[in-house]
C-alpha cells in the first residue's frame, strides 16, 4: 500500500470543505533574524523592541509578511503542490501580531470552483486562517490557484465563483491593541514622511534593485515549507528551470519600498494581488508604488494608507499594462495593500 501523497488535484477539491493543514510551526527569534537575511527588511517596528515599546507594543513582533509566508507554506501540500500557477488573493487581514514563542497552524475552506475550457485543469478559491496556540486567528486571507487535474476525463464540478470584495474598506482593518503612533521618532523610523504628506495618486521610485539568486529563493522557500514543486524540481516545468516563490518577490519588493516609505510600519491588509510574470534566478527585482487611498483610524496618531506595489525587473517605473491591457512583460507583482502610518 502506497505511503506517499502525490498531492491533490482538482478533482479531488469539492466545495464547503475544510482543509486541516499539518505541521504547526513555533516561532522563534531566529525567523527574524533569518528574514532580515534574506531580504533589506528594515522597517523599524520589525527590528528593534525598544521602538516597538515606544509605539505602545509590548515588544517587536514577527514581520507581517514573515508570519504571512508561514501560514501560506502550511497550505501549499493541500492546495497548491500541484498549482499551475498562484493567481490572485483577496480579503486578506492580519488580526493580531505575532510574537517569538507563538505556534501557528493553518487552516482552509474551499469557497470556489471553476474548471477551465481546456479541461485539463481547474480553478480553486480557498480561504484561509493562521491560528495561533490559543485557537485565535492572526492572519486571514483568500487565494485562487490553477491546479491540474489527474484524470483529464473526469466530471467537471458546479462552477461556483466567489463573491469577494475588490478592496478592503478603512473599517475593515484591524489595529493591533495598544498602537500609538503620537510620540512616534521619525529620526528612528529613518524618515520624515507621514500620512499627510502622501498624496492620493502620487508614484514613488524606490531607486534600488537586488538580484536574485538560487541560494536565497531556496533557503526562504525551505524556511516557510512550501513544498510547490515548482520551486523545488525543474523538470516540472518545460524551460527547465525553477520558479522563483512569488512570496520571495513579495517580501523583497516590500523590503526595497524602504526607501521612501520607511514609516509605513505595518500590513494589515491584503486587497489584492497578481504574480504578473514568472521571477527566475538572475532577474534583477525592482520597486514602485503607488498611493491609492488613505484613511484615519481611531489609534492615536495612527492612519492608514492604501498602496500599490509593483516589483519589475527593469523597463521604466511607473508603467504596469500595455495597449492590450495586459502586464508588461517585466512586470513581476502587483500587490494592492494596506499599511499602518504615523499622522
Amino acid at each position: 500500500m502506497a505511503k506517499t501523497h502525490a498531492g491533490r488535484f482538482f478533482e479531488d477539491y469539492s466545495l464547503g470543505e475544510t482543509l486541516t493543514h499539518a505541521v504547526p510551526r513555533t516561532v522563534g527569534g531566529g525567523e527574524r533574524a533569518l528574514y532580515h537575511a534574506l531580504y533589506p527588511a528594515r522597517h523599524a517596528l520589525y527590528s528593534s523592541d525598544e521602538f516597538a515599546r515606544s509605539c505602545g507594543l509590548k515588544a517587536s513582533p514577527i514581520d507581517d509578511l514573515a508570519a504571512f509566508h508561514l501560514v501560506f507554506g502550511k497550505t501549499v501540500p493541500d492546495v497548491s503542490l500541484n498549482a499551475v500557477a498562484n493567481l490572485g488573493y483577496a480579503e486578506g487581514r492580519w488580526l493580531k501580531p505575532v510574537w517569538p514563542g507563538d505556534t501557528l497552524r493553518s487552516v482552509s475552506e474551499v469557497i470556489g470552483l471553476k474548471q477551465n475550457s481546456n479541461g485539463k485543469t481547474g480553478v480553486v478559491w480557498v480561504r484561509t486562517r493562521g491560528l495561533n496556540q490559543s485557537d485565535e486567528p492572526v492572519i486571514e486571507y483568500v487565494r485562487w490557484v490553477m491546479v491540474r487535474k489527474s484524470d483529464p476525463d473526469a466530471p467537471a464540478p458546479e462552477t461556483v465563483l466567489p463573491d469577494l470584495k475588490p478592496a478592503l474598506a478603512p473599517g475593515d482593518l484591524v489595529v493591533p491593541e495598544g498602537l500609538d503612533f503620537s510620540r512616534y521618532d521619525f529620526v528612528q523610523g529613518g524618515e520624515t514622511h507621514r500620512w499627510a504628506d502622501y498624496g492620493i495618486g502620487e508614484t514613488i521610485d524606490h531607486v534600488d534593485g537586488v538580484t536574485i539568486e538560487e541560494a536565497e529563493h531556496m533557503l526562504a522557500t525551505r524556511l516557510w515549507q512550501n513544498t510547490a514543486k515548482v520551486h523545488f524540481d525543474a523538470t516540472n516545468r518545460a524551460d527547465g528551470k525553477r520558479l522563483i516563490y512569488g512570496g520571495h518577490v513579495i517580501s523583497m519588493a516590500r523590503a526595497l519600498s524602504f526607501n521612501g516609505l520607511a514609516n509605513a510600519q505595518m500590513i494589515v491588509g491584503l486587497n489584492a494581488g497578481a504574480h504578473a510574470n514568472p521571477c527566475f534566478a538572475g532577474d534583477t527585482v525592482r520597486a514602485w508604488s503607488e498611493v491609492l487611498d488613505k484613511a484615519e483610524t481611531p489609534a492615536p496618531g495612527v492612519g492608514a494608507i492604501r498602496l500599490r506595489l509593483v516589483a519589475t525587473r527593469g523597463g521604466d517605473p511607473f508603467r504596469l499594462k500595455g495597449e492590450d491591457g495586459r502586464y508588461l512583460p517585466e512586470v513581476l507583482l502587483d500587490l494592492d495593500y494596506w499599511a499602518l502610518i504615523p499622522r
